[in-house]
């Protein structure tokens, strides 16, 4: 026959709800799950072992659960501070490894572009700043810094000496602002490019459209149907597009979409047209200025700066190009792809609203503060 406990537990009412509530709850652990059914069955005079049976613990813990709240209340069912596993290793081999993980793997004579969380755990032991270690201890320490040596993005330092004033001379014009003078209403401001190299990739085998239960079937094999380009300008306060489609780029087609705008109305009698360009063969350096004066007095050519095609809206349209009407290539000739770009332009002005574009001259100045402050090499001359 057990012994019977000295701790009796008594309920207030409110004790009583909160541990009603927390042994039927899910979203409580199970632990806490079982030190409240423990006390419930304690209060109503259940012995240590009919409540060890019925819970399904061992006597001991129905005891120390009972003794706990006796003593402490609803307190003492919650866990207790916990010292933890002593460390293994010391904040200098901590440090040691987040510093090996911030160098290439060449400066360490080791014939690798990046490390791994494995190779370096590997690299630690071999240079004999630990004896063992794994890779999941090395990707835990990494991660509390947010250090991924396995990734890597690509960027490019700017070189044109006079990015700041070029890049901000075109988001002036996305603002309606020329000179530190606001544009007027006849001022248009139209970006514009090329792109180049699009295929008309045929496939073997009939696409296979989505259906229930299955995504869309593209053919993996392909035959190649020869490229053309495609020419956009693109109104950026206006969300009008305008296209053409050539066997390749060069200043004759780019002239030509040129003249498309420029004979069109409000273009054709507006006061300046302003077309903000990258430095592509087809409209860079002066003699592009030159050529596009002379051809249409109204029109201004504006180059961004080198490498800054980024800041240039019809790229936006072009991606939309890209994931909207090229991809998946699968055309029966290059007839098929023009005509589905011409037909691509049309649709997009039907429902075109101006791109949300937040990106200013104060943030420019910022990106380029930070970039310098990061990258202390001086800017070269283009």
């Amino acid at each position: 026959m057990s012994r019977r406990s000295p701790f009796v537990v008594r309920l207030s009412a409110e004790d009583r709800t909160v541990l009603e509530e927390r042994s039927g709850s899910r979203l409580v652990s199970h632990g806490a799950v079982v030190r409240a059914r423990i006390v419930l069955l304690a209060a109503d005079g259940a012995q240590n072992v009919d409540i060890a049976a019925r819970v399904g613990v061992c006597v001991d813990v129905v005891s120390r659960w009972r003794k706990r709240f006796c003593e402490e209340g609803l307190a003492g069912l919650a866990d207790r501070p916990r010292s933890g596993r002593p460390r293994r290793f010391g904040s200098e081999v901590v440090a040691g490894v987040k510093a090996m993980a911030c160098e290439p793997p060449e400066q360490r004579q080791v014939p690798l572009s990046r490390w791994s969380s494995a190779e370096i755990a590997d690299q630690a032991v071999a240079e004999g700043l630990v004896p063992a270690i794994s890779s999941s201890t090395v990707r835990r320490w990494l991660h509390a810094d947010a250090i991924k040596p396995w990734r890597y993005r690509s960027w490019i330092f700017r070189r044109d000496p006079d990015f700041a004033a070029k890049a901000a001379q075109v988001l002036d014009l996305y603002a309606r602002v020329w000179d530190g003078q606001p544009l007027g209403p006849d001022d248009y401001v139209i970006s514009a490019d090329e792109k180049s190299q699009l295929q008309a990739l045929r496939r073997r085998h009939p696409t296979r459209p989505a259906g229930p239960g299955h995504v869309a079937q593209v053919e993996f094999e392909y035959r190649r149907g020869g490229t053309l380009a495609y020419m956009g300008a693109y109104d950026v306060h206006r969300a009008q597009l305008f296209g053409s489609v050539a066997e390749k780029t060069g200043i004759v087609p780019f002239m030509d979409l040129v003249e498309q705008v420029m004979t069109t109305e409000p273009y054709a009698s507006a006061r300046r047209v302003f077309w903000v360009v990258d430095n592509g063969s087809s409209h860079n350096g002066q003699r592009s200025i030159d050529r596009m004066t002379t051809a249409w007095p109204s029109a201004r050519l504006v180059h961004l700066p080198v490498h800054a095609s980024w800041l240039n809206q019809i790229e936006v349209v072009f991606s939309i190009i890209q994931r909207k009407v090229i991809k998946p290539a699968d055309f029966a000739d290059l007839a098929a792809l023009a005509d589905r770009l011409r037909r691509f332009t049309g649709r997009y002005n039907q429902t075109a609203t101006p791109f949300d574009w937040r990106f200013t001259t104060d943030d420019l100045a910022a990106m380029l503060e930070r970039v310098d402050a990061h990258h202390h090499e001086p800017v070269l001359a283009a």
